[in-house]
């Protein structure tokens, strides 16, 4: 289990797909995944609100920001889709 950075701050890239049809995707990033997890479930995020439910596909956690950021970034481009297509 990762440790949390000095200030005690977690990081963390998601992945959800959409129950009724599981190639619809999501990819986000949050320092709170409890709390983002719930707000995409009851339509508080435009870009997921019109397909619920949502269920987790993919957590990863970091302790560095810039590392989270970039690996969600690297999620969110076509290289980035066909690696996760093959691997998750």
């Amino acid at each position: 289990m990762p440790k949390a950075s000095e200030g005690g701050q977690m990081y963390y890239v998601y992945r959800l797909q959409y129950r009724a049809h599981p190639e619809q995707k999501y990819t986000g990033f949050t320092t709170d995944f409890d709390n983002r997890f719930k707000a995409h479930n009851s339509g508080q995020v435009p870009h997921t609100s019109k397909y619920l439910p949502w269920e987790l596909v993919n957590l990863f956690s970091f302790v560095d920001e810039n590392k989270a950021k970039s690996f969600e970034k690297y999620l969110k481009s076509g290289s980035g889709r066909a690696f996760a297509k093959q691997h998750f």
